[in-house]
Parts: structure tokens; sequence; C-alpha cells
């Protein structure tokens, strides 16, 4: 099997080393992944500069790159650049922190995992909860039984990936799994407005940590119960409900 690693949280992230370890038992691995951290990026990609690639040392069924690019021109590169064959599995992460709810617009993790998916790349973003996880094992775990299942005896739906987010807990404690939707975020969004030496304003986009409804069934919830959440996520975003009433205005 080949399965191409990718994250937002840069090259030397631990959710990453985590994942590559959990990983290479199953087949040939390549990682293509930015040079810094390139967080809430969404689906940036890079068309006024040129991308710079450099191949770091390898081993038995390891390829290792690291460019200046975002999430999605990682993808690009290594599907249509660096990797002599499509990968059968694309994961993106383990990221550092929850991608939950609306988040995911922002996600350059899940961002990766959906530019996979638009080239018909079964994909996956994994993400493990808090600001500075312990247990990056649980989710790395979990990613290789996912894709061990994935390989042997299911089938990725298509035009979907998955969203998965993993307590930041022990193995042992996680309670279970739970297939979910997407949760509705809540923001307390804040600009913070200052002065540079030199008499200019600048800016910083800040505030608290994003929050959730924990309904039942969405991807918040899961979280609160200590539960891996599973969320199936589409790139199609049309509102099939609306169609026929906003036809009805007469535009």
């Amino acid at each position: 099997m080949r399965i191409l690693l990718t994250n937002d949280d840069g090259i030397h992230a631990p959710g990453l080393d985590a994942l590559l370890e959990a990983l290479r038992p199953l087949g040939h691995v390549t990682v293509v992944a930015p040079d810094r951290e390139r967080s809430a990026v969404g689906h940036a990609l890079t068309f006024h500069s040129p991308l710079r690639v450099r191949e770091l040392a390898g081993e038995e069924r390891l390829t290792r790159f690291v460019t200046d690019g975002t999430p999605t021109d990682c993808v690009l590169l290594a599907l249509y650049s660096l990797m002599p064959e499509k990968p059968d599995l694309l994961f993106s992460g383990i990221n550092r922190g929850a991608n939950l709810g609306d988040d995911i617009t922002y996600s350059g993790t899940v961002s990766a995992a959906m530019e996979g998916l638009i080239h018909g790349i079964p994909s996956i973003a994994m993400s493990q909860v808090g600001s500075q996880p312990l247990h990056y094992a649980t989710a790395a775990t979990f990613a290789a039984r996912l894709a061990g299942r994935l390989a042997h005896h299911t089938r990725m739906p298509p035009h979907t990936l998955l969203n998965v987010n993993v307590p930041d807990l022990p193995q042992e404690a996680i309670r279970g799994v739970q297939v979910t939707r997407q949760g509705h975020s809540l923001y307390d969004q804040q600009i913070v407005k200052r002065v540079d030496p030199r008499g200019n304003d600048y800016y910083w986009v800040t505030g608290a940590m994003p929050t959730g409804r924990p309904e039942e069934g969405t991807d918040f919830r899961a979280i609160q119960e200590d539960c891996i959440s599973v969320t199936p996520i589409q790139t199609n975003m049309t509102h099939h409900a609306l169609l026929e009433e906003i036809d009805s205005w007469g535009l």
C-alpha cells in the first residue's frame, strides 16, 4: 500500500512523527510537509511564487520531502511530481488541536485531505484535541487501525473524506468511536489594534479559543463524551433544500 502523509504543523511536528511511525508497517509512506507551521491557511495554493522542495534522508519504505508551500501545495506536489504512482491513501495530521465544527473551513489539515479527495484519493484528516496534546499515540493507533480497515475491508464513499478528532487521553481512557455530523462553532473573535515604533497601525486577530454546541450526534458531543469522532465530509456544499425556494424568487 502507498500512503501519502502531510500536515499543517510542519515537518518537525510531533503529531506527524507519531502518525508516520504508526503507518510505516502498512506500506511505503511518502511524507510531503511544510517547512514551518501553516495552521489556519485553509485551502490556500501558491500561485505567485515558485515552490522550493528538498528531499530529506529516507529509509526503507519511507521517502520524505519538505517544501515552503501550503498543505494543499504539498498534496499537489506529491500527486503530480514527487510520487511515481498515486497513493492508495492520504493522511493529513496528526494536527495539534481539534478540527471541529466550522473550524474545518480554516483548517490546513482538513484542506489537505480535501485536496486529496478532489483528485480521487481516499483521504483522512487526523486531529488530536488540546493546545499541547500529550497522547498522540492514541490518535496514531486509531489511524493505523482505520488505514488497515480501508485497505482490506472497506471502500471510502466517493466524494467524501473522513475528519477524525481524538480526545487527548491514553488509549485505555477512550470510551468508543462515534460517527458524527459536523457541529456548529461558537467564536469570541477580537481584533487588537496596536502601533509600531514608527507610528504605523498593525492588528492581531485574537480572542478566546472557539467552542461548540455539544448537540447529540455532533463531533463536539463525541469529544465531550471522551469518544473519537469520525465525521464524513463532502466537497459539494450545495444547499439542495433551498434550490426550489430560491428559484421561485424570479431572479
